[in-house]
């Protein structure tokens, strides 16, 4: 597989990452997850670490280390004396975690209705306006970190910490699934969303939760049918 150079992260890679202030393992584990979301490294793709030591410019210490955490998210695959590939999206993978977001965002969303703060229905609203315009003007490049946003700030209005730990364990992941299928329903989505927003702003928890799982449920539907053609 060619991968690009001016992809995310490419030219002066070492830089950039120890500009950021952290651990070089987090550093190179967020490098190597936006890759693979991004597509820079396609799905079933070899993962060596010399190869990505030499674009990072780090030791292949922090490269295994990244390689291992991407393992436990479900990014990748490490199989015995052959090294670490990019794990796939499969249908029955997918049609799994559509299933817990359904369940878990309808939650979100009625609680987000009884909860939230003024500040946290601007910043949706800001969102959403966001969303919708990027959508319009087929920026598509925009939309998964304005989608992960949504959800996250989303999460935030409902006030429950398990449920956000929960979410947060899947926000990666939900990332990449979107990404993977984003020019499918673009604007579509954001339409969702905003109809999420409005029983939100109106404090209806039952429109809110019905408008959350039925924008999950769409997206499940339109994920498996581009699947069934693939």
């Amino acid at each position: 597989m060619e991968r690009q150079p001016n992809g995310p992260g490419a030219a002066p890679v070492a830089n950039a990452l120890g500009a950021a202030h952290r651990p070089l393992r987090e550093a190179v584990l967020d490098e190597l997850r936006s890759r693979i979301i991004a597509g820079v490294y396609e799905q079933g793709s070899r993962m060596l670490e010399e190869e990505l030591a030499a674009e990072l410019a780090v030791s292949r210490n922090p490269v295994r280390e990244a390689l291992q955490a991407l393992a436990g998210e479900g990014f990748v695959e490490i199989e015995p004396r052959r090294g670490a590939r990019v794990s796939v999206l499969t249908t029955r993978r997918t049609d799994d975690l559509f299933a817990v977001r359904q369940s878990l965002e309808g939650l979100v969303a009625s609680l987000a209705a009884q909860r939230r703060s003024d500040v946290q229905l601007a910043e949706l609203t800001a969102i959403v306006e966001r969303g919708l315009a990027a959508s319009e003007a087929g920026v598509l490049d925009e939309l998964p970190e304005l989608n992960t946003r949504f959800h996250r700030v989303l999460g935030e209005a409902a006030d429950n910490q398990l449920l956000s730990d929960m979410l947060d364990r899947l926000a990666h992941v939900i990332q990449w699934v979107y990404t993977s299928r984003i020019a499918l329903r673009s604007h579509r989505s954001w339409s969702e969303h905003e109809r999420i927003l409005q029983a939100i702003a109106v404090g209806d928890p039952e429109a809110a939760e019905r408008e959350a799982r039925h924008h999950i449920g769409k997206a499940r539907e339109a994920f498996l049918a581009e699947a069934a053609v693939d």
